[in-house]
């Protein structure tokens, strides 16, 4: 223990360096130091008006002194001592100096053996509060000149950390928010991923609306009585995040509801912890707030912060729980054998769909053509998890089992938007879905080969004989990204206009090296832009859009 204690800076120095009072009283706690009155292993000068981050050893008190100013009599203060991990025991305690000592001292004469001995019997010592635990409390009291306060704190669970705010400033603006008169979390609604909470407003916030902001913390544990307490459950819960996190809001910030702000001013976008423990949201000045993408089923404890943004100091409110309800069973639809249907997925939701067979084949074949946007298949049977992808384009799988089987096939979007797509599920492999297709379904360009009138390319095919239909559109440059951007791909040459039409024309090639056709595209304005668009149209009839190819004819020749 005395390792620990040697680096600490002789008490004399510290008051000299950390502490701008007067000699009188700085002379009068060297002489209680030396008299015994003051004994202690760790003792440093408390700030005024300023939050001091105290760390804790186990077992180890930590002692901290304080005394008005030079020129003032007396003056109100208070003390707010936050807790941030564990629970701790601290108190205030009062050094009274006598009248005959207080003579001595204003002349100096500090080494009376008289004077020393009855400051001894005296033992001039109260104590004004007390405390154990882990909530956040605030002690109010009047301090007199010549008076040294003295705070002791203490953990006996492991090592820890505290915040101590001292102010003798009444005057100046609060440090802390003001919290409510009723503290209390209102659960106004709850649903099987949501919970809808509501508090009443500080008037803290009402009166500085442009800093002070509410701060909303959700874990599945248990509430948190300090924003200090929670920041240090965040650090330990393995989020990768600095330490001098603070969950305080950005007027800046692009996202209000992610983006957080650090003690230093940097911004920084926090996701949730890997364990699940601990998610943080900021939602401004509004009082009321709808927690999304929780788990069904499942205890939640939601704790409000009013928060300071310019200082990061704190208030909490009083913490409450609520359990989600059960998720209902997803609605599920029947896929005929063979049948294909196109599904509209909202990106909000997702679409259950089981398919069953009863055949003498052993085997199932699905198939799935995005139309727009990027699509999430999962396929599951008897309950068990077969394959699970996420693609935009063509995908098509064969699944073997045992007949009888259930298959279970879950879809949805990957994005926000909407995403559409067809999907065909059988056992009747002489009635593919798609036709057979080639390596890659882009078109290309030859520059070479592009006039002011003209345009040739070209595609891969397949050993199988296919259709294979070409139209153009013409297009203007601004509108290229967006029209193979948004593009559908399951929409066949029905949807184009006649005048699109260039060729239609059957090809197959045995050997795949050679399976390329090309196009020479006459007839063409010189510098302009044209969107091509080959189909391949197979023996089921369904077609399958290539990749769009936006080329532009030369302006001079």
């Amino acid at each position: 223990m005395m390792s620990r204690l040697q680096s600490c800076p002789p008490f004399w120095l510290l008051v000299f360096m950390c502490f701008s009072h007067s000699l009188e009283t700085a002379n009068s706690l060297q002489h209680r130091l030396k008299s015994g009155l003051i004994n202690f292993y760790h003792t440093v000068i408390l700030a005024d008006g300023k939050e001091t981050t105290i760390h804790l050893l186990k077992d180890i008190s930590k002692r901290y002194y304080f005394v008005l100013e030079k020129g003032r009599t007396s003056a109100p203060f208070t003390v707010t001592v936050t807790p941030c991990d564990v629970p701790i025991e601290w108190s205030i305690r009062v050094h009274k100096m006598s009248p005959s000592y207080l003579g001595k001292a204003a002349h100096g004469g500090y080494d009376n053996p008289d004077a020393l001995k009855f400051q001894k019997t005296k033992k001039l010592e109260s104590t004004l509060f007390s405390y154990k635990g882990n909530s956040v409390e605030t002690y109010m009291g009047m301090s007199y000149y010549s008076t040294v306060y003295m705070l002791e704190f203490l953990s006996t669970e492991r090592d820890t950390h505290i915040t101590v705010y001292l102010t003798t400033d009444t005057t100046s603006d609060r440090l802390y928010p003001e919290l409510s008169p009723d503290p209390r979390i209102d659960v106004m609604g709850v649903d099987h991923a949501t919970v809808t909470l509501a508090w009443k407003h500080s008037p803290t916030a009402l009166q500085y609306q442009g800093n002070i902001q509410y701060c909303l913390l959700m874990n599945e544990k248990h509430n948190y009585k300090s924003l200090c307490a929670a920041e240090t459950a965040i650090r330990s819960s393995g989020m990768k995040s600095p330490p001098a996190l603070a969950l305080s809001l950005s007027p800046y910030a692009p996202n209000p509801q992610q983006v957080m702000i650090l003690s230093n001013g940097e911004l920084s976008i926090i996701s949730k912890a890997s364990s699940g423990e601990v998610r943080q949201i900021c939602v401004g000045t509004k009082n009321t707030y709808t927690v999304p993408n929780l788990s069904p089923n499942t205890q939640y404890y939601f704790d409000v912060f009013v928060v300071n943004f310019l200082t990061n100091a704190s208030a909490a409110y009083t913490g409450t729980f609520a359990r989600t309800l059960e998720e209902p069973e997803p609605k599920v639809t029947e896929l005929k054998d063979g049948k294909v249907i196109h599904l509209i997925l909202d990106g909000r939701k997702q679409k259950l769909y089981s398919f069953q067979y009863r055949t003498r084949y052993k085997e199932v074949q699905f198939a799935f053509q995005s139309c727009t946007g990027q699509v999430h298949v999962e396929i599951s049977r008897n309950g068990k998890l077969l394959m699970s992808e996420r693609f935009a384009g063509l995908r098509h799988f064969i699944l073997k089992g045992r007949l009888g089987d259930i298959y279970l096939i879950n879809l949805g979007s990957t994005e926000p938007s909407n995403a559409s797509l067809k999907v065909q599920v059988s056992s009747l492999f002489h009635k593919p879905f798609f036709p057979d297709l080639p390596e890659s379904l882009k078109i290309k360009s030859f520059s070479k080969l592009r006039t002011c009138d003209s345009v040739t390319i070209a595609w891969l095919g397949t050993q199988q004989m296919s259709k294979y239909c070409v139209y153009k559109r013409q297009i203007e440059e601004d509108q290229v990204w967006m029209e193979t951007r948004n593009a559908d791909r399951c929409l066949g040459p029905e949807s184009r206009h006649k005048n699109d039409k260039v060729v239609c024309k059957y090809f197959h090639e045995l050997n795949l090296r050679r399976a390329v056709t090309t196009e020479t595209i006459r007839g063409l304005e010189a510098g302009t832009v044209y969107l091509f668009d080959v189909y391949l149209i197979g023996s089921s009839g369904i077609p399958v859009r290539y990749y769009s190819r936006v080329v532009k004819t030369r302006k001079k020749c």
